[in-house]
């Protein structure tokens, strides 16, 4: 006995009034842990009601640990008789006899009878003959488990997927009747009920590995038609339209979902990669990151393509993505030195970037560790604060740090700093001097 029992509770409101008061008192007592006196009251409820399925399968329980299985037997036995028009507990007691009678040429025999009755009972249903092709299998007889499998009548998803799955363990690979019936079986239900989406997306994939592109797409419209919530299969079908070189319905339909639902990352995806295909850098960086914003992703990806988009005056989003990135991962100073950045390019967040910049500053234990672009905005932050001493010191460890092929951030810093001296009328010479140099670089 099992404290589960107590779960089971729901099950058991059909028992008659007597029943039900001694099995209430079995729970009670099997929850202070008196399992004898607990065992007498299920003893009790089952002789009042003999044919309540949950008591029989209490004490049938029981008496298999007594190690009675005739007991255990009988007592199924009696319930299915007492119950001739059920062919649910026919299949329960079919299980129960490819439990305790494996081996047992008998107990195969009265199994097969109790699922062969429940099955004529429900003609062509899934759940007998499931169990009937299972059995034969036990027994190594396929071909019996084959003809039952041609019995079963396809009029839910779970049937189709049964018989797809099991069309193949029966049969070789290569065996063309077998393709063709599994195929007029995904083509049958995709067609009788495009409103099925486990199918749909079986039977897509299922032609498109076959080959058959134009199917598989076929199956994925007449889905998406029928369910037009259905928008995980609604991009399935805008990526294979891509793949089809259908470019403008694919991307189309991917725009689509995203309308309904932005937070989609595999549109994203999707789109992010055609538009690269296309040379659209642009778009493409548009749904890169939202994907980043979806899905996350690794520091360096964020600031990879946070680079591109400053890189391309994109600041805003820009900024987003590193919000996302920085909430994420509020301990990398990587980041928030780039969402500083960001920030302060941004004319929505320009005036608050100094507060991100000192954040990103207290993160560095050595300030040798900021990078060169980091000091040149942030000096460029503090000269508006009116800070030129502090910002002169970033700007010279600046263009000291800047790697030799950074010519351009170089120069920029050069320039930056010369003007910082022109504006306080000091080190006329040295930032002329500095503007040559910038210039050379720049050429």
């Amino acid at each position: 006995m099992h404290i589960a029992h107590c779960i089971g509770m729901a099950t058991v409101s059909a028992l008659n009034a007597g029943s039900l008061l001694d099995f209430s008192y079995g729970v009670l007592e099997e929850l202070r842990g008196k399992e004898d006196l607990a065992g007498e009251y299920y003893e009790k409820a089952y002789a009042a009601d003999p044919t309540a399925m949950h008591l029989v399968r209490m004490i049938a329980e029981k008496r298999l640990a007594e190690g009675d299985r005739a007991a255990a037997f009988g007592i199924f036995q009696d319930a299915v008789g007492a119950r001739p028009d059920e062919p649910m507990i026919r299949i329960e007691f079919g299980d129960f006899l490819g439990r305790i009678g494996k081996g047992d040429s008998i107990a195969e025999g009265k199994r097969r009878e109790a699922y062969q009755q429940a099955l004529a009972a429900m003609p062509g249903d899934h759940l007998p003959i499931e169990r009937l092709i299972r059995q034969e299998r036990e027994l190594s007889n396929d071909n019996s488990a084959r003809e039952y499998l041609e019995r079963l009548r396809l009029d839910t998803p779970e049937a189709v997927r049964y018989y797809v799955a099991t069309t193949k363990s029966l049969y070789d690979s290569k065996d063309k009747g077998a393709r063709a019936r599994i195929e007029k079986c995904f083509a049958d239900a995709a067609e009788n009920h495009p409103e099925w989406s486990s199918i749909s997306r079986a039977a897509s994939d299922h032609f498109r590995e076959a080959g058959d592109m134009g199917k598989a797409i076929s199956i994925l419209r007449k889905h998406v038609a029928a369910v037009p919530s259905s928008l995980d299969l609604k991009i399935r079908l805008g990526i294979l339209l891509l793949s089809e070189k259908e470019i403008g319905e694919g991307i189309a339909i991917l725009k689509e979902v995203l309308e309904a639902h932005p937070g989609k990352s595999l549109a994203h995806e999707s789109l992010a990669k055609q538009y690269r295909l296309q040379g659209k850098h642009e778009e493409a960086r548009s749904h890169a990151a939202e994907l980043l914003k979806i899905r996350g992703g690794t520091p360096d990806e964020f600031l990879e393509l946070a680079d591109e988009l400053i890189a391309d005056g994109e600041f805003r989003a820009a900024r987003l993505l590193l919000e996302k990135a920085v909430f994420d991962r509020p301990e990398d100073a990587a980041l928030m030195m780039k969402l500083a950045m960001a920030s302060s390019r941004d004319p929505e967040t320009k005036d608050k970037s100094a507060r991100l910049f000192r954040e990103a500053e207290a993160m560095l234990a050595n300030p040798a560790d900021m990078s060169p672009a980091f000091l040149l905005e942030s000096a460029r932050e503090l000269v508006a604060q009116g800070q030129a001493k502090a910002a002169e010191e970033r700007l010279r460890n600046a263009i000291r740090n800047f790697p030799k092929e950074a010519k351009n951030e170089t120069a920029a810093a050069m320039r930056a700093l010369a003007d910082l001296w022109i504006s306080e009328g000091r080190n006329t010479d040295a930032a002329k001097a500095l503007i040559s140099r910038a210039e050379a670089l720049e050429k």
